[in-house]
């Protein structure tokens, strides 16, 4: 029998050719401060980092501290994205700064909202700038509706990731519509990555149940009581729900089904 380790190391996410052990992806704001990023983000066992260009500093305010001091390129992989953006030309320009500011760093996540008030996605103009992009060299994680159709669109245009929102960005309410992901996860060729939405531990097993490829969430660490503790619930959640999901869930029944068969006994 292989031992868990073995395991681990071989079921690895892997997204435009890179492979990473963890499958949950954390945001870095809303934290009190860089140390307390630096370790959650630890504590999440987590090696992806999203960072919003337009309200984190990652160099281009050389006159404040720097993300990158303490969670520095060499050992995670920074993923800029493009919160706060509501057209495709400034989500593409956003994304071209920060390739210049990380030295040519093509793995990028796409988001161009729709309005202040809902955060959710302007697909018409997230599909114009996921091509420009593509076009122009970039690795594009997109964040997207949980509409299979746009997802197949996102994918046939190249992008690298799709990530569908389980609930408002945000708003902690966990997966609303399991069966649009389950279609999205089903027809994909691509990492599906639920994004936005999650609250707590069970939502993010919960999407890992489904089939999801990996868990991206800032809020709901940083926003929790306990930042740290709750990164480490986050981390479990994602395993947990990741081994459910390989072990094969017993189906649904409308009958009981002893656990101690009758057939058999004696007396």
């Amino acid at each position: 029998m292989r031992d868990q380790n073995q395991n681990e190391n071989e079921d690895l996410l892997t997204i435009a050719g890179k492979s990473y052990r963890s499958r949950l992806l954390v945001g870095s704001g809303k934290y009190k401060d860089l140390q307390q990023t630096r370790e959650a983000t630890d504590a999440a066992a987590a090696e992806i980092i999203t960072v919003a260009i337009r309200r984190v500093n990652i160099g281009q305010n050389p006159d404040t501290p720097s993300l990158l001091d303490v969670l520095p390129p060499s050992q995670y992989t920074i993923l800029p994205n493009t919160a706060g953006c509501y057209t495709a030309k400034d989500a593409v320009y956003t994304l071209q700064m920060a390739r210049e500011l990380l030295n040519g760093h093509k793995l990028v996540k796409l988001e161009v909202l729709g309005d202040e008030k809902t955060l959710f996605p302007n697909m018409p103009e997230t599909l114009v700038a996921a091509k420009e992009l593509v076009k122009g060299g970039f690795d594009v994680m997109v964040y997207c509706s949980d509409d299979p159709i746009q997802a197949r669109m996102l994918e046939d245009i190249g992008c690298v990731a799709v990530m569908p929102l389980a609930s408002l960005i945000g708003s902690g309410m966990g997966i609303l519509n399991p069966w649009n992901l389950s279609l999205i996860i089903e027809q994909a060729k691509v990492p599906v990555l639920v994004d936005a939405g999650v609250g707590t531990a069970s939502d993010a097993a919960i999407a890992m149940e489904l089939g999801c490829d990996g868990v991206l969430m800032n809020t709901a660490i940083a926003g929790a009581q306990d930042p740290v503790r709750m990164a480490r619930a986050m981390k479990l959640g994602v395993q947990a729900g990741r081994e459910a999901f390989l072990a094969g869930r017993i189906a649904r029944k409308f009958a009981a089904s002893p656990s101690s068969p009758m057939a058999g006994r004696m007396v």
